[in-house]
């Protein structure tokens, strides 16, 4: 048993339910720049927002600080915006996680580039020593790279945001990795209570109807790949980089309704359909996996949904946390996000209305406009998950246990991993 097999862990969050505003400021699509904390008004409006946070009992919010935005020379800083959010947290009394590079970086890099790594290690260097200087009492947590998955496919495979590459997704998330890794090391050197919370997307990948053996073991295979960036992380795989077990603090994964697809055809499986697919599974069963996987606290750090399904997902995400908590599984929180609306960032016209608040430009109260079925879902909700959390385990500390992983235990058991996987596959061809 490693050391970190038997570290106590405490939950340091605030409030349970979080509210995420979006802070993309990529290089989208058609090569422009995006700032979408901006474009939602929320750089401007922050006092307002928080104030708003308060009707739902929220003090626990995702922000990011822009890395193209502060970074405005190599290795010179300007964290004048982001001081005024952190002294905006602390008049409403807010926590705030930090992400360092949400999809961003500045207009003369991209992880390809050779500085890349210097260059983000220096940032979270002085990200680190700015926050601590202005806010030395809450120890600093943050996200050092949002979903590097994610990114790894939109720039190296799909060709949406720098460097527009194709066929290259694996050498853009091994470059994210290498420089998320060791900024996690400069950051923990400098401040070992700085805290580390990944946030990945969390999928399920399922084969066709009636597959083949070998269809079978590739879904199984896209389906795992997921979870290379925490396994890079934690040294895994690619030990070279740097990882350790001790750099998973917690595990956040992000999670929308397009997130469970068939392998061949990419068909998204309905999430509310009145038949479900037999092969979809539940947003419970999933973080169940990944947690299993590393031993470690998960935390839904995305979901919401568009339009009209928002209070049905709302009730969906409560129940399926209510059942994790249940179990003592630690889950120490859910991330409404966005919380405030967004656009999309190929089209700024395009607004998602996936918030608890809509946000319209025009409108008479700057854009900020409750959606009442999503509120009162949230309510709703909040309120039966407090029942459970009144009574739950695991919730404020957690032991990480001495016994094998999910990922020894699939190496130890192929066989009985397989045979789960043509069960499976038999009764959804049966379906």
């Amino acid at each position: 048993m490693s050391r970190h097999d038997s570290q106590m862990v405490s939950n340091p969050f605030k409030t349970f339910w979080m509210g995420g505003f979006e802070c993309a400021d990529q290089l989208n699509l058609h090569g422009d720049r995006v700032d979408l904390l901006n474009a939602t008004g929320h750089l401007e409006l922050i006092e307002e927002d928080y104030r708003m946070l308060k009707q739902f009992n929220i003090a626990t919010v995702r922000e990011g600080i822009r890395w193209s935005q502060v970074e405005y020379e190599p290795y010179r800083y300007d964290f004048s915006a982001v001081k005024r959010m952190m002294l905006a947290g602390r008049k409403f009394e807010i926590q705030q996680i930090w992400d360092i590079c949400h999809f961003g970086y500045p207009s003369d890099l991209n992880p390809l580039h050779p500085h890349f790594t210097k260059r983000f290690v220096a940032l979270c260097k002085a990200f680190a020593f700015f926050y601590n200087h202005l806010s030395p009492e809450m120890p600093l947590i943050v996200t050092p790279i949002n979903e590097v998955g994610f990114i790894s496919w939109l720039a190296g495979d799909a060709a949406g945001t720098a460097p527009y590459c194709k066929n290259n997704g694996w050498e853009m998330k091994y470059a994210l990795m290498r420089a998320y890794i060791a900024g996690v090391q400069a950051l923990k050197a400098y401040d070992p209570r700085i805290r580390i919370l990944t946030t990945e997307p969390l999928i399920n990948i399922v084969p066709e109807t009636g597959a083949t053996t070998e269809e079978i073991l590739n879904a199984k295979a896209a389906h795992d790949l997921q979870y290379q960036a925490m396994d890079m992380l934690c040294g895994r795989i690619c030990p070279e980089l740097g990882g350790k077990p001790e750099y998973l603090d917690m595990l956040g994964f992000n999670y929308y309704y397009n997130n469970q697809w068939v392998a061949e055809s990419h068909f998204y499986m309905g999430w509310n359909d009145p038949v479900p697919d037999p092969r979809l599974r539940s947003l419970s069963d999933l973080l169940l996996e990944a947690h299993m996987r590393y031993d470690v606290p998960v935390v839904l750090s995305e979901t919401s949904h568009p339009l009209e399904d928002r209070p049905i997902w709302i009730k969906m995400v409560a129940e399926e946390s209510c059942k994790l908590v249940r179990e003592g599984i630690p889950l120490w929180g859910v991330c409404y996000y966005p919380v405030i609306d967004r656009p999309d960032w190929d089209d700024l016209t395009n607004w998602h209305h996936s918030g608890i608040w809509d946000a319209d430009p025009l409108s008479p109260v700057r854009g900020r406009v409750l959606n009442e079925p999503a509120a009162n879902a949230l309510l709703y909700g909040q309120a039966n998950l407090q029942q459970v959390l009144a009574t739950a385990q695991n919730q404020y500390a957690y032991k990480r246990k001495d016994r094998t992983s999910m990922l020894d235990y699939i190496t130890k058991l192929p066989g009985k991993i397989m045979s789960d996987l043509f069960s499976h596959a038999d009764d959804v061809s049966q379906a």
